[in-house]
């Protein structure tokens, strides 16, 4: 387990390139509604999935712990968090680098 998140989900999500995108355009942009992540993955990837397959891969990279969502009014935005890849990066360390 990473911090709750069990090992494989976190692996699961980034095994699927089109999550490792919106990742990618979360880590250049913080903070976006899935209006926006749908816009930026259209212009820049070329990358045309509906707005249902976007938040479901969304869906999978919260449920992984790799994005955290909050609601204003009726926007939510979409936040990467690396916390579960720097626990997957720590177990693997050497222990004389701990």
């Amino acid at each position: 387990m990473l911090g709750g998140v069990a090992d494989g989900d976190v692996f699961r999500a980034l095994a699927d390139p089109t999550r490792r995108t919106i990742l990618d355009e979360l880590a250049e942009r913080d903070g976006q509604t899935l209006f926006e992540l749908c816009a930026r993955l259209a212009m820049k990837h070329a990358i045309g999935s509906s707005r249902q397959a976007i938040s479901q891969h969304l869906d999978v990279l919260e449920a992984a712990g790799l994005v955290r969502t909050r609601r204003e009014g009726r926007y939510k935005f979409h936040h990467i968090d690396t916390g579960p890849l720097r626990a997957i990066a720590e177990r693997w360390r050497p222990k004389e680098d701990r």
